[in-house]
């Protein structure tokens, strides 16, 4: 499935649907076990029964240098104080993802992402829902981490913000990041964010509030997309093929066809620009938070997305999350589809959504945010995951000759 900017072709609808139903359905690619009936695919990381009414956020994954993996998670519902004080929990396996255990326990972490760097791992994302950016940092990979008291201890910027597990590049010297100011007139979701970047240099120290800078914020703006534009968030940092940078951002746009907002930063001035009747590009999926990163070795950009499938067509894309697709660009412009990663029949009860991935050799490792049964009544919905799994596509670049 080629998808060219603001069209979205499906070839073969009935095929596919027939295909995915006998052969994949409740299937993760290169799971490590077999499920069981009560259990959804891949790895079970950890588990939280619908009674608790707390349901798992944010998933992110890194690798440290020795070889284990780091997975991490927030909470969020009504169970939890993820308005006032969020709570975000650290997860390792020393056995490629076969077995985890928790390792530790964050008060104050929500909306966030692992990443290591120079000899140590870094969380950096808000302290609450809507609430200030901060960053910790561990030296013993995840058993202890620093308290981001002040700005000078990853007290990074007051005030709210909005962001999720997204990328950090190294580019030029700078670390990158895209996050959302959530600062407004307007306490509506979507509208209230505003894109920009933050970056620090290579060789600063990350806790220290006065190293990092901030580009200048786009607001929402309800002229965009004939007026149905519902707000952007959620933004990946990107370099494309000529050397620019960009943040490639989720949209809400709930007619469809789903589009992502390339954000683009202009060198001389420091300054991010936004071009509607250019910038926003088809992207299958993008109505769902996805994460993208380029691939040397392919030279491609490659990203798991929430593929709206012919049946779902007519519901808001911004909710159907019954399926995982292993999507690729050679531009960050045309998105072919691959393959079928992750797939349930049923769409209100079923989600594999909020994926974080890596490359890691010939394969690819994801964690994803899970909504599926149990014996405890199943997910509150398909948003409200009551799972984190991790799953594994093995040789994953073997798909780039096959296009649903």
């Amino acid at each position: 499935m080629h998808l060219s900017p603001l069209i979205v072709p499906m070839k073969n609808a009935l095929p596919i649907r027939s295909l995915l139903l006998v052969t994949i359905a409740l299937l993760s690619l290169g799971s490590l076990s077999a499920r069981q009936p009560d259990r959804p695919p891949g790895i079970v990381i950890c588990h939280y029964p619908q009674s608790t009414e707390t349901y798992v956020g944010s998933p992110s994954l890194c690798v440290l240098p020795d070889g284990s993996y780091i997975a991490s998670h927030d909470e969020f519902g009504p169970g939890t104080p993820f308005t006032q004080q969020a709570i975000t929990h650290i997860y390792r396996s020393e056995d490629r993802g076969r077995h985890w255990q928790k390792i530790a326990q964050l008060h104050g972490q929500f909306w966030s992402n692992l990443f290591y760097h120079r000899g140590s791992l870094y969380i950096l994302g808000t302290d609450k829902e809507h609430g200030n950016l901060i960053i910790r940092r561990s030296t013993d990979g995840g058993l202890h981490w620093s308290t981001p008291l002040d700005e000078h201890s990853g007290r990074l910027r007051c005030g709210e913000y909005h962001t999720a597990p997204v990328p950090m590049i190294l580019h030029q010297g700078r670390l990158w990041r895209a996050v959302e100011n959530a600062q407004s007139s307007t306490p509506i979701w979507g509208k209230r964010y505003s894109a920009m970047l933050i970056s620090a240099p290579e060789d600063a120290d990350l806790l220290e509030a006065s190293n990092w800078e901030n580009t200048n914020w786009l607001t929402y703006d309800s002229t965009y997309l004939q007026g149905h534009f519902g707000g952007w968030l959620e933004g990946n940092v990107v370099v494309t093929p000529q050397g620019e940078l960009i943040d490639l951002l989720r949209v809400d746009y709930a007619p469809g066809p789903e589009v992502a907002a390339i954000v683009r930063l202009n060198t001389e001035t420091g300054r991010l620009t936004f071009d509607p009747s250019r910038d926003f590009v088809s992207m299958p999926g993008a109505a769902k938070k996805f994460t993208v990163r380029y691939d040397s070795v392919s030279r491609r950009y490659w990203s798991l997305v929430n593929l709206v499938l012919p049946d779902y067509r007519d519901r808001n894309p911004a909710w159907v999350r019954n399926v995982q697709a292993l999507v690729s660009s050679p531009d960050l412009i045309h998105w072919t589809a691959h393959k079928i990663v992750l797939y349930h029949p049923d769409d209100r009860l079923h989600g594999f959504q909020y994926t974080d991935w890596l490359f890691e050799g010939k394969d690819l490792i994801f964690v994803s945010r899970t909504a599926f049964d149990d014996t405890s009544g199943g997910a509150h919905n398909n948003h409200d995951a009551n799972y984190l799994t991790f799953h594994c596509i093995r040789n994953f670049r073997r798909y780039l000759s096959s296009e649903l």
